[in-house]
């Protein structure tokens, strides 16, 4: 009797077996629903992935198109004025850079349907090296396609810089209210040591070199380094005048202030030899070149660089480029 009693079952409160399963169907529920989540998120990703590639092939098709239609322009026309513009700054990047005025120039001059290149240029100038690699192009281009003239025409100025690839030109055409000239070479910056020393901040300044910390804007300028710029200064101002007189010749009517510095209107550039005539890109195209039909060969940006620009790509970049170029030589 005692094993009977025993082995007899233990007693299952009442309700037990029922909350047993609502416990089972919750934990199923809330696992179905995290993998519903999950599935979620990774179709959420895919569609967003899946939009992106999208994306970026419609863009890559449209910058083919844009490319091949701007090459087959220039192969289906004839005879006819090849056009560059040269606007803003010149500078190591954007429109003024050697990067982008080069090519168009080499394509300009080597398409046989032209009859002659017209440079467009509306510049205040800027940096002597872009634009020494501008002017080295043109008069290697010239020589290689002596019957085949190079104009500039100039739109509301062309200073310093601007006027240095200009030089280059068989002819130069201006506004009479063009501003021009501008023959001379500058390099700015700031100096905070006055502050400095009146807000108590100190300079420490670690270099291995003498000379290292040369242009420092929060270290006094010596006597040793403000010559050193000067002579400098004074190098690039030579290699730019030699540029100027070997392009405008006898043409060229100097005086004291020729490559001081300043700057004329079109009508008074004219009369000291600084430009040749007054005219526009049509009149002279119609005119002078004899080709009314004009192709622009401005290399310009493309879609992707503009979408790349839209979204700040190169903000970063322009911070640190303005920093560091700060106190270099300037056209302008």
């Amino acid at each position: 009797m005692s094993d009977n009693i025993n082995d007899k079952p233990a007693h299952t409160p009442a309700g037990a077996g029922n909350s047993q399963w609502e416990r089972t169907v919750l934990e199923k529920l809330v696992f179905a629903t995290v993998q519903e989540q999950r599935a979620h998120r990774r179709w959420s990703i895919f569609f967003k992935i899946f939009s992106l590639l999208i994306v970026l092939i419609v863009l890559f098709a449209l910058w083919v198109f844009y490319d091949y239609n701007n090459m087959g322009d220039t192969e289906t026309l004839g005879r006819h004025t090849a056009l560059i513009d040269i606007s803003g700054e010149i500078e190591s990047e954007g429109a003024g850079s050697a990067a982008v005025v080069i090519p168009a120039l080499d394509k300009a001059f080597s398409d046989s349907g032209s009859v002659a290149v017209v440079l467009h240029i509306n510049s205040p100038g800027g940096s002597p090296v872009q634009a020494g690699m501008i002017v080295d192009e043109i008069l290697r281009l010239r020589k290689g396609y002596p019957d085949k003239p190079l104009y500039v025409v100039v739109d509301e100025m062309c200073a310093s810089g601007g006027y240095y690839i200009a030089s280059a030109a068989d002819r130069i055409y201006v506004n009479k209210a063009s501003v021009v000239g501008s023959i001379g070479v500058l390099m700015d910056g700031f100096g905070f040591t006055g502050t400095m020393e009146k807000v108590g901040v100190e300079r420490r300044l670690l270099t291995a070199g003498e000379n290292k910390g040369f242009m420092d804007p929060f270290s006094p300028l010596s006597d040793k380094h403000k010559a050193h710029a000067q002579a400098m200064l004074n190098e690039i101002h030579q290699q730019f005048i030699a540029v100027v007189r070997a392009g405008r010749g006898k043409r060229l009517k100097e005086t004291p202030e020729t490559f001081s510095g300043l700057f004329w209107t079109g009508a008074r550039a004219v009369e000291m030899g600084l430009a040749d005539d007054f005219g526009t890109v049509d009149s002279v195209a119609r005119d002078i070149v004899k080709a009314e039909d004009i192709v622009d060969y401005t290399q310009h940006e493309g879609l992707p660089e503009r979408v790349l620009k839209k979204f700040g790509a190169a903000m970063g970049a322009g911070a640190i480029k303005a920093a560091v170029q700060q106190a270099q030589p300037s056209l302008r």
